[in-house]
């Protein structure tokens, strides 16, 4: 378990900083201003997300198969990673439980 436990702690960590930088520079860099050299620089930050995110959800799987989690509880793991910080509370939650 605390091989799981472990992956799933670093992909919420990963998944959630990538998707505050997503909503919070890339986002706003993007839509609010006009700064192409802005944007030049934070370009990286969907693509990583982009694959981030799947290997996020896998881990999310798999910790929830071998805590035997209820299928809903499984699907709530997957969808805190679609908000910024609702990874990152559920990692919290997680470790407070299992640790």
């Amino acid at each position: 378990m605390s091989g799981v436990l472990k992956r799933f702690r670093v992909m919420a960590i990963i998944a959630g900083v990538m998707s505050l930088l997503l909503w919070f520079g890339y986002m706003p860099a993007k839509y609010l201003f006009d700064s192409p050299s802005l944007l030049s620089a934070l370009k990286w930050v969907p693509l990583v997300h982009g694959y981030t995110y799947p290997i996020y959800i896998l881990t999310a799987i798999q910790f929830s198969t071998v805590a035997r989690f209820p299928f809903k509880r499984m699907i709530g793991f997957i969808l805190a990673g679609t908000l910024p910080v609702a990874s990152l509370i559920a990692e919290r939650r997680v470790v407070k439980h299992y640790s």
